[in-house]
């Protein structure tokens, strides 16, 4: 089976990546070298990752055996909210190269700005100076709420790539989008499908996806599509991974994206900006 192409987006520093992404959080070791392979073979190019997932040895491993050329791939990790010092963060970043063996990661992240420790600008510092030593290619940020970003943005001058957050119907975040597409900041979305909720069982998207014939998971992840937002799905099943990839010949129609834009909840987030939730970050 050939690999699906995935049309590309252009950040603001020129640089491209997929239009959906594969997330590995929770793929450890053999199995998740193997699912990783898998998720490379089938067209994902954009794999997301984070020093907290204590995964970065298993993607580069992952890298290696799947014999893709390195230049097709956009590889990311991410910089944990208690390594933010700014010596820290250097080293924190240069460790993550390390077990990956890597040379270079595509995109590297702050994990969340920990607003509590008041470090974010200096780690936010930290990437720009990875960046220009040619450690990181594109920087970014995740979980930054418009605050965050205007901060460090008037601080250094240098406006983030990416700035992942949860996003899916439940939580669409209407306003960080449209803060994120003001600056030029593309929008990744962490837990494109829901989690612990009931959106896989959504009768009103189940409605579309029959009427489409396709899956309540492709409805959703071609929602984002349409919202210009990145999912980073997972999948540890092939079957799996190719369905979510297969969303980029068929659309939703302006009443389908209507319809979902009226499943927001005020319950439909699953994290905060509270540090014990985050404190593993």
């Amino acid at each position: 089976m050939s690999a699906i192409a995935v049309p590309g987006v252009t950040l603001n520093d020129g640089t491209t990546l997929p239009k959906i992404g594969f997330g590995t959080y929770k793929l450890n070791g053999t199995e998740g070298v193997a699912g990783m392979v898998s998720a490379i073979h089938a067209g994902y190019r954009l794999l997301d990752s984070a020093f907290s997932y204590e995964n970065e040895g298993a993607l580069g491993e992952a890298i290696r055996q799947a014999g893709v050329p390195r230049a097709e791939l956009r590889i990311t990790s991410k910089l944990p909210g208690r390594r933010q010092p700014f010596r820290e963060a250097i080293a924190t970043i240069e460790e993550s190269l390390y077990r990956a063996r890597l040379d270079y990661y595509d995109l590297y992240l702050i994990h969340w700005p920990n607003p509590s420790k008041g470090l974010y600008v200096e780690a936010w510092q930290a990437l720009i100076e990875a960046r220009k030593r040619g450690l990181l290619r594109s920087i970014g940020v995740c979980n930054f709420l418009p605050p965050h970003l205007e901060r460090i943005i008037e601080e250094t001058g240098v406006v983030p790539a990416i700035n992942q957050v949860e996003l899916h119907p439940y939580f669409p975040q209407a306003e960080q989008r449209a803060f994120n597409r003001a600056h030029g900041i593309v929008t990744e979305s962490w837990s494109p499908l829901g989690r612990a909720n009931q959106l896989l069982e959504d009768p009103t998207i189940g409605a579309i996806a029959r009427r489409l014939g396709r899956t309540i998971p492709q409805v959703i992840l071609r929602w984002h599509v349409q919202l210009d937002a990145i999912p980073l799905p997972k999948a540890a099943s092939r079957e799996r991974q190719v369905e979510n990839l297969s969303v980029f010949d068929f659309a939703l129609s302006a009443e389908d994206m209507a319809s979902i834009a009226t499943l927001a909840r005020p319950d439909g987030r699953t994290f905060d900006q509270d540090p014990a939730r985050y404190e593993e970050y």
